[in-house]
């Protein structure tokens, strides 16, 4: 038994994987930017393939970025992050890569790291047979070498870590907070985005994510080669990048709808495009949580969820969840029922998804486990 006298801040390793300025790593960054950093500091561990590093304002926050091979590279990677958790003496290390949580966990407790979280931010893959041979060859391990648990939902923790880990060890769920007030409904941002978008006479279909397998935007096109027929003025607007989108590109193409839809790539200030929308849709084929859920209903619109969104991310009653195996025909159906609704000015209670509110639980429960005595097996 090992007690830790602590000293502030206390500075956490994160171990993100690629940084690509989206998901997972684009909540860890909303975290840092309002925990308690007189309390609290952020060093971040990610992959030399990342695309997007915000270095400055890492730095600008007192924060530390190392720069490391991917998991690929297993033996240099794990010497790589024993060395950067022994040079810095870190008594935290909180990993966000899922089932690929192993390798640093395994690191960290090589390293003498008396605290390691493994954290769960996602869920099976179906359909992306790599990605499941991977997860399902590491969950076994998931609980070998963390001392502590958290995820974004509690389908995330139970999938990775087990559906009795509540009563083996506890398990922290952590909200996806995020900045309220500035998603809530602006009608002058609206008017101003619509007109330098071209949809001042549209109805706007609203998607944010990954161009990727498992947001599923293939979905949305063929939805809209469908809905055209009932709403003749819509128009999909897709914000993101990823390895998809030249194919989606060219499945619009072929549907005949290209001149629908509008890729708007990665946005830093994606809060305002949610203003240009009229429904949302999230058809994911499997998610950890779904954050832009959350958002997309804190501006007041529709929205339409797949059943494969966990449950917690609906929270008005604006709020459909689909099955996507039963086709685009009921999402077409919803969409044309939701269009007579534009009201985007009603009460909501967001408190659980508030940023500062999460980010004070989050510091508190950092603060609570720093003072923990750990027994290092």
């Amino acid at each position: 038994m090992v007690n830790h006298k602590t000293e502030f801040p206390v500075r956490i390793a994160h171990v993100l994987g690629k940084m690509n300025g989206a998901g997972v790593e684009a909540t860890v960054m909303n975290y840092y930017r309002h925990i308690d950093k007189t309390k609290i500091q952020f060093d971040f561990i990610v992959d030399n393939d990342s695309t997007l590093i915000p270095y400055d304002e890492i730095q600008a926050l007192g924060g530390r970025v190392y720069i490391v091979p991917p998991y690929q590279q297993l033996f240099k990677y794990n010497q790589e992050l024993i060395a950067i958790f022994k040079n810095n003496n870190y008594k935290i290390v909180h990993s966000h890569i899922n089932a690929l949580s192993v390798f640093p966990m395994k690191a960290a407790k090589k390293a003498g790291v008396p605290i390691r979280i493994a954290h769960s931010h996602s869920t099976s893959a179906p359909g992306e047979i790599k990605k499941n041979i991977v997860k399902n060859i590491l969950r076994p391990f998931s609980r070998a070498y963390p001392t502590h648990y958290c995820s974004c939902s509690k389908g995330a923790g139970e999938w990775l870590f087990g559906k009795n880990i509540r009563h083996i060890k506890h398990l922290n769920v952590v909200n996806n907070g995020i900045e309220i007030n500035k998603f809530l409904f602006d009608k002058h941002e609206r008017e101003i985005l619509r007109n330098e978008l071209g949809l001042t006479d549209k109805f706007v279909i609203g998607h944010t994510g990954r161009l990727c397998f498992q947001k599923n935007q293939e979905f949305l096109i063929n939805l809209l080669s469908g809905i055209l027929n009932d709403i003749p003025n819509a128009v999909l607007l897709l914000i993101g990048n990823g390895q998809e989108q030249e194919r989606l590109i060219k499945l619009a193409v072929a549907l005949d709808v290209s001149e629908h839809i509008i890729f708007l790539g990665n946005k830093t200030d994606v809060h305002r495009y949610y203003n240009a929308m009229d429904v949302f849709a999230f058809p994911s084929r499997y998610e950890g949580f779904g954050v832009s859920a959350i958002e997309a209903q804190a501006s007041g619109m529709p929205v339409i969820l797949s059943n494969n969104v966990p449950v917690e991310a609906c929270l008005t009653e604006r709020c459909v969840v689909l099955s996507i195996d039963k086709g685009v025909t009921p999402w077409i159906d919803s969409i044309v029922q939701l269009k007579e609704n534009v009201d985007r000015t009603f009460d909501m209670n967001f408190q659980d998804y508030d940023i500062s509110v999460n980010a004070e639980a989050l510091n508190e429960y950092y603060f609570r486990i720093s003072r923990e005595s750990v027994i290092i097996i």
